[in-house]
């Protein structure tokens, strides 16, 4: 932190913050603080002035503890001991605990670890048995980062991709044909797939961002119409027997894809991580690189802060939307490949789910960056996983986890309230990333 950034002269010590506290010689000849001082405080500034990363903590937190809340009196034992609140306080506050506790407890050992697995290891039982909270949580996770990726790339060239759902679609659609119509040697077969996957969903992608480039049809309005376009153009086509829809039967349903197209799984018998998440982290990796080591991902940042500065300096705006919005409707046809060839296998019309609308909290969560996006789209993928044990344990409905991941993108997308909540000091200028700044930045 410079001298400027702390109101001090060029070249003058920083005050000590006590009696018997020694500087040191820096670089430049200027007194500097001890070894460790520094680093403190840029720890303590950022928890009481509300580091981004900070704030996201507490977002989570306080999501958290209004979802105990909404456990605990929806509890009718909870319900019932808090009706004698003020002859027995300590029972009604125990049993709220005790309601709350236990089905954090349970979502807790369905998407991390369950303590008794590790016990029953010692004992003679299955060592993979421990790994395979682990193992769902990544495999809820995997599509939820793709699209979120998706989503999150296109903010960052100042788009909003509303249409993940179509692109979804679209590659899936891809995948699954090429998944049982061809036949390949295995290696071949999984590629021609994801490749097929990304291809279907960029197409979409790229009419999105030909479209507003050429006429300037909004984005957001056209990546909603596809999404309804993309669900009838699925339903017709799983009932339809001459398309993709498997042979004597009634239901929306293609036909499985060949086990040569269907992702392996790494990890040994179950439980195991299926490879489709490596393709997901090589993707976050693939989108970090191309957005901060790329000439490419520079125009993308550029035309997303200013589009009219970004055309003064020669870029074309309506090329670099076409080709970020091909990146991004790629990404979210990946997401659909990877569902097909490494959880479902085969196509229906639920298949899609909900990955497109959660795609877009995943990436305002994760800030549209992608080592954010992964996280986020852990964190979902936790809570997911974790949601049927839960409910399997305590009667807690799944409905439950949808409320928390609702509140922390709320949070997360009002900083001044958090700020208020846990009585923050406002951010300075230097130092801190501007929390309200847009997602381009």
């Amino acid at each position: 932190m410079s001298d400027e950034a702390d109101g001090l002269p060029p070249g003058a010590a920083e005050p000590s913050p006590g009696a018997g506290v020694t500087t040191q010689p820096a670089a430049d000849g200027t007194a500097g603080p001890p070894p460790g001082q520094g680093l403190n405080r840029m720890i303590i500034s950022a928890v009481t002035e509300g580091s981004p990363a900070v704030v996201t903590t507490l977002a989570i937190l306080a999501a958290l503890v209004i979802g105990g809340l909404i456990i605990a009196f929806s509890d009718t034992t909870v319900l019932h001991a808090w009706a004698s609140f003020f002859s027995a306080p300590g029972a009604a506050i125990s049993a709220a605990w005790q309601s709350v506790a236990a089905a954090y407890s349970a979502l807790f050992e369905g998407a991390i670890v369950n303590p008794h697995t590790i016990t029953a290891a010692f004992h003679g039982g299955s060592v993979g048995a421990i790994f395979y909270p682990l193992s769902q949580t990544a495999s809820q996770a995997t599509p939820l980062i793709l699209t979120g990726l998706s989503v999150a790339l296109a903010f960052r060239a100042g788009l909003f991709n509303i249409g993940a759902a179509s692109q979804w679609i679209g590659g899936a659609i891809v995948v699954t044909y090429l998944g049982y119509a061809i036949s390949l040697p295995p290696v071949i077969h999984i590629i021609v797939c994801l490749a097929g996957g990304f291809a279907g969903g960029a197409v979409l992608g790229w009419l999105v961002g030909d479209l507003k480039a050429r006429t300037g049809a909004h984005e957001v309005i056209v990546t909603i119409m596809l999404n309804y376009v993309m669900y009838n153009l699925l339903s017709y086509l799983l009932g339809t027997p001459t398309a993709l829809q498997l042979p004597g039967q009634d239901n929306l349903i293609s036909p499985n894809i060949a086990v040569n197209a269907q992702l392996p799984h790494v990890g040994g018998p179950p439980p195991q991580v299926g490879a489709g998440f490596l393709v997901a982290l090589a993707a976050a990796g693939g989108m970090w690189w191309l957005l901060s080591r790329s000439t490419v991902g520079f125009e993308f940042r550029t035309v997303g802060a200013n589009p009219s500065a970004a055309r003064s300096a020669g870029m074309s705006v309506g090329r670099t939307w076409a080709l970020a919005m091909l990146l991004a409707g790629g990404l979210a046809g990946l997401s659909g490949a990877v569902a097909i060839q490494g959880t479902f296998y085969s196509l229906n019309f639920q298949s899609y789910g909900t990955y497109g609308i959660t795609g877009i909290t995943v990436a305002l969560l994760g800030r549209a960056r992608p080592l954010g996006v992964v996280l986020a789209g852990l964190l979902f993928g936790a809570l997911d996983a974790g949601s049927t044990v839960m409910q399997a344990a305590t009667s807690v409905p799944v409905d439950i986890t949808e409320v928390i991941q609702g509140l922390i993108v709320l949070f997360v997308a009002a900083p001044p309230l958090i700020r208020a909540v846990f009585r923050l000091r406002q951010a300075r200028a230097s130092g801190m990333e501007a929390l309200t700044k847009g997602w381009n930045g």
